[in-house]
């Protein structure tokens, strides 16, 4: 995929409010701990994960991303009208139905011909929504397109630790660990093919991207209900995250490849990567296998924890943020979803 006229005009983003540490969730864990001897401290010393942070309960999964949206119109002056699409791509939703960007949609008043839908796709839902933008921005199909996304990990990490708690061995203990990095948080990034007169300096230009599947691989990753008793069901998530890590690297090299060919870039050229935030274990690994210096990337992880959809794009404001992104860089975002799916896309900052 290749783009002549799309671009980010703004990129802002929410952090949820409580900040939860990754030896308040071992606590938590004691009587398990105590069985399997396992020392208090080990989660961050696996994942990297000190912290991250969780929304209050029963907090509406819209009202984040609409907290946003708006710093994305408050930053921009777009008019709402010239907004041609609103797309949620959240792993966490509202409910099922109707699209949680309707409401999104309804409280920013966008016009009624504004095309509002949710897209899904693990982690990777917001790469998702932007190309999706970007393909009907390059079609001349709309001028701008907002993508916005909240991600809640609070109910999931406490009926994992009470799921770990009833089941303490040691295999249940490993498949719910990638749960237990879970963290909280909103973004929206809004698009455009750079014909409105917008305020403030943000001018990204999305010049292509590429992705790669392999599907033979959807059940490493798991998030749903199961039934644990008639019409009973409860929410679940396990991760086979060694086999996870090991086949999402794979892909990555065949993506990465495929990248670069059809960028015409060497390595040497992508002047700095922004990754989708897991943990330790997964920064240092496909750095390595993509052959990517550390000093080229933006971490988020260690306080941020794995965030799913929001990762990646509040990992990218918080960098243009600090100046690790610079005017005229080029810059790879690059995503692992579960599924598998591998995307990267290719930005001049």
């Amino acid at each position: 995929m290749k783009y002549n006229r799309v671009f980010i005009n703004s990129l802002t983003y929410e952090l949820a409010p409580e900040i939860i540490t990754s030896t308040a969730l071992e606590l938590r864990l004691a009587p398990l701990y105590q069985k399997l001897r396992i020392p208090i401290g080990q989660l961050a010393a696996l994942t990297g994960i000190t912290q991250r942070r969780w929304w209050p309960k029963d907090y509406m999964l819209s009202d984040g991303a609409l907290i946003a949206a708006q710093k994305a119109l408050d930053e921009t002056g777009i008019n709402v009208s010239d907004i041609g699409a609103v797309v949620y791509t959240g792993v966490c939703r509202d409910q099922h139905e109707p699209a949680t960007a309707c409401r999104i949609a309804a409280k920013l008043g966008v016009s009624n011909n504004t095309a509002i839908y949710d897209i899904s796709n693990a982690c990777l839902g917001a790469l998702s929504g932007m190309l999706d933008i970007a393909n009907r921005i390059e079609l001349g199909q709309i001028k701008a397109g907002l993508v916005v996304s909240c991600e809640s990990a609070r109910h999931i990490v406490d009926v994992t630790i009470d799921d770990m708690l009833a089941d303490p061995t040691i295999r249940n203990y490993a498949t719910s660990l990638a749960t237990l990095t879970g963290g909280s948080g909103a973004v929206a990034i809004l698009l455009t093919d750079g014909s409105l007169n917008l305020a403030g300096s943000r001018n990204h230009q999305l010049l292509g991207a590429s992705h790669l599947s392999a599907p033979e691989h959807h059940d490493l990753c798991q998030w749903g209900l199961k039934e644990i008793d008639t019409q009973l069901y409860r929410e679940y998530m396990r991760t086979d995250a060694v086999k996870l890590l090991k086949e999402g690297v794979a892909l990555a090299q065949e993506t990465w490849q495929q990248f670069l060919e059809q960028r015409q870039w060497t390595p040497e050229d992508v002047d700095k990567v922004i990754c989708h935030q897991v943990g330790a274990a997964n920064q240092k690994k496909v750095l390595t296998a993509l052959n990517i210096p550390v000093e080229k990337e933006f971490p988020t992880f260690k306080y941020l924890g794995n965030m799913g959809t929001v990762s990646l794009p509040v990992t990218a404001a918080m960098a243009d943020e600090e100046g690790f992104l610079k005017k005229g860089d080029n810059v790879s975002f690059l995503g692992i979803g579960s599924g598998l799916n591998c995307m990267m896309l290719g930005l001049k900052w």
